[in-house]
């Protein structure tokens, strides 16, 4: 079974969501996805200030077997992107909870979050999957 810190909220396509701040979430692919997706080549991510809406692609993960969206889990602001990724796109494998984030996104209000899957919800959504 992969990896579901309990601290994160998690979403149906696989990104984990960190509040880091009163209005800021960090913003990643789960353990599982990183498994399904095999060793990731090459990551694509959008520019800092870009508004999202919720469910829309931010960037593309690249592996050597496929290349998957990312999609934002919450609506808001683009602030700040992984630039650890360019060049170094396997700490996506190596560290997905950790330095292998993707950006970070202003969202304005926090309750948003409540509408995200808890680590519990998703670990019943990967099992469901791996059946």
């Amino acid at each position: 079974m992969a990896n579901v810190p309990t601290e994160l909220k998690y979403t149906k396509d696989h990104e984990w969501v960190l509040s880091t701040g009163a209005d800021v979430v960090r913003v990643g692919i789960t353990e599982f996805a990183q498994r399904q997706l095999g060793d990731v080549v090459f990551v694509e991510l959008p520019d800092k200030g870009r508004v999202l809406e919720a469910g829309d692609p931010f960037g593309s993960i690249e592996s050597v077997k496929a290349v998957s969206e990312v999609y934002a889990p919450l609506s808001g602001t683009v602030t700040a992107l992984n630039d650890e990724l360019d060049g170094n796109s396997e700490l996506v494998n190596d560290d997905p909870y950790g330095d292998g984030w993707l950006i970070e996104i202003k969202i304005g209000d926090k309750g948003r979050l409540k509408g995200l899957l808890t680590a519990a919800a998703y670990e019943e959504l990967i099992r469901e999957e791996a059946e």
